[in-house]
């Protein structure tokens, strides 16, 4: 507890009568907090403090690094500025050495500038001063830490910027076919595939990897351990869901994702009905959290890595990637999501990455600038495709093979659609075939089945549904036709299973392996529900180990 003799030589509380600063001694917290630990984190609800002894850095994340932006000490106080603009924190605070911190909330903190004009212009004075001081760091450090050179229709290309995009790392893009002029003369003229340039330093050779950028930016591309309580694979909303559940409530979690994490819901451009944002929220700002989150509780995420098997073991399961590295885990939680299905038209595979596209990465938007873009589907990552780039290109037209878009897409993008003069739907439309040479020039499409039409196209984006790619999985577990995973009462056959309890909800005909998300059989596609099943499945492990634990025949 806060003593009030030891308020009174502090300068925020000098100035203000001694009733108020008797009445902070009263209702104020009393914080201690061990050296190296977080007080807040960036994107928390704001309070007031007060550094009554000790020492702490203001911490800012950014492009995927921290960087100190600030340092507090005795007398020093901080958390006005979001308070006053209504905002979340701003920075991240932890301490340098064991500290003792005054913590006060929204309304004491009111109360105290109330109590005294002398009170209310110090804090002033010193939140502009850290507004000037932020304004200046900003316009002093370039915040891009990536160069990437190559061409728009380059598969690679396209694959690092998408990866760049969605991990929320500030990079410039020089298309070296439309901006030669643009292109660092230290890089070869005569170089086919992308070159790529790292914190002004790091550059990386001929062809370079997702995993090789992903290196050099300082991911974890490797496990830390050879043992997990929880292994996740997939970084979609079920798995990072899965990722932050299984932290917080202690199970050693490791979680694996092939590309970047957010999976198809990372790149939306902006979701609209997802519950606590009612001015909606982008598919990388979920994202971004969630990962922030995990870590927050010691989750580890390793990423550009690739689960090629899971086998049983007598602690659990040993799961291999990639290149052989293998580690054990007591559980297992699949999350992988599904992949886009393919268009059946004639001509798409020979330009796909080259105008033909299979979802709608926000990376695109300067790819279609003034351009004709069509869209394939009638879901809501059509529509938010669609809305997304009619801010960009000429026109959008969206070919809906069905008769219209209230079957399959929530009403408010409609609403959003029918708002927005370049964009135009056509019902019951298919595409036939698509041509160009070096990359997509026309698609043919045939409407309530008349003869095809041929017109020029600059992209096409193709969301069509998704189908599960599982064939990596064991042979035990069971699947639907499809090769959605089946759960619960779905599974019907039990080859592996000793004991005599059914499986839990989300768990598979393997005993200790769940699954959560899309790739669930019957599960419903939306972000909300992979959220939920993914923090339900952690639910289901801790009942699975708690068996074993007591010594119960878990399966």
């Amino acid at each position: 507890m806060v003593k009030a003799e030891e308020l009174i030589h502090i300068p925020i509380f000098a100035c203000a009568p001694e009733a108020a600063w008797q009445r902070v001694a009263q209702t104020a917290a009393d914080l201690t907090v061990a050296a190296g630990e977080w007080l807040i984190r960036e994107g928390d609800i704001p309070n007031f403090f007060v550094v009554l002894d000790g020492s702490l850095d203001i911490v800012k994340e950014a492009a995927g690094r921290e960087y100190v932006v600030n340092r507090y000490g005795n007398g020093d106080f901080f958390g006005e500025t979001p308070i006053l603009l209504t905002s979340p924190c701003l920075a991240s605070v932890r301490a340098r050495v064991a500290s003792r911190v005054l913590r006060m909330d929204r309304q004491q903190f009111r109360e105290l500038l109330d109590s005294s004009e002398d009170c209310s212009k110090l804090v002033m004075q010193t939140m502009l001063q850290r507004v000037n001081k932020i304004q200046n760091y900003v316009m002093d450090n370039d915040a891009t830490r990536v160069l990437v050179v190559g061409s728009q229709y380059d598969t690679d290309c396209r694959d690092i910027r998408t990866f760049l995009s969605m991990n929320r790392i500030p990079y410039e893009w020089v298309d070296r076919e439309r901006e030669p002029e643009r292109v660092p003369v230290c890089m070869p003229p005569d170089h086919v595939g992308p070159s790529v340039v790292v914190d002004q330093s790091y550059c990386l050779g001929q062809s370079p990897t997702v995993r090789a950028v992903a290196q050099a930016l300082g991911f974890n591309t490797e496990p830390k351990s050879d043992g997990y309580d929880v292994l996740i694979v997939g970084g979609g909303p079920a798995g990072l869901a899965a990722a932050v559940y299984g932290a917080s409530e202690g199970l050693k979690t490791l979680l694996i994702e092939k590309n970047a994490a957010g999976g198809q819901a990372g790149t939306s451009s902006r979701i609209e009905n997802y519950l606590g944002f009612p001015g909606g929220i982008s598919g990388e700002d979920l994202t971004e959290r969630a990962i922030r989150q995990a870590q927050k509780f010691d989750a580890e995420i390793v990423l550009t890595r690739e689960v090629k098997n899971i086998a049983k073991i007598d602690s659990g399961y040993c799961v291999e990637f990639d290149e052989g590295h293998r580690v054990s885990t007591r559980t297992v939680v699949v999350a992988t999501g599904v992949d886009w299905r393919r268009l059946e038209a004639e001509g798409v595979d020979r330009l796909i990455g080259r105008g033909v596209l299979y979802g709608a990465a926000k990376t695109e938007a300067m790819t279609v600038i003034g351009k004709d873009v069509f869209i394939v589907g009638g879901g809501n990552s059509a529509g938010q495709a669609a809305m997304y780039f009619s801010s960009y290109a000429r026109s959008v037209t969206v070919l809906v093979r069905g008769a219209g878009l209230a079957i399959s897409m929530s009403q408010y993008l409609i609403t959003q659609i029918d708002g927005r003069p370049n964009i135009t739907i056509e019902p019951f439309t298919q595409v036939v075939s698509v041509g160009g040479n070096e990359h997509l020039e026309t698609i043919c499409t045939s409407t309530n089945g008349d003869a095809p039409k041929q017109r020029e196209a600059d992209a096409l984006f193709v969301m069509i549904g998704a189908d599960a790619t599982t064939d990596w999985l064991p042979d035990g577990m069971q699947r639907d036709a499809r090769g959605y995973i089946c759960t619960g009462r779905d599974v019907v056959d039990l080859p592996d299973w000793t004991g005599d309890r059914a499986p839990f909800l989300l768990e598979t005909s393997l005993p200790g392996i769940f699954c959560a998300g899309d790739v669930r059989h019957d599960s419903i596609k939306r972000v909300s529900s992979g959220v939920g099943e993914g923090s339900m499945a952690i639910a289901f492990i801790h009942q699975y180990l708690a068996l074993n634990e007591n010594g119960v025949a878990a399966a």
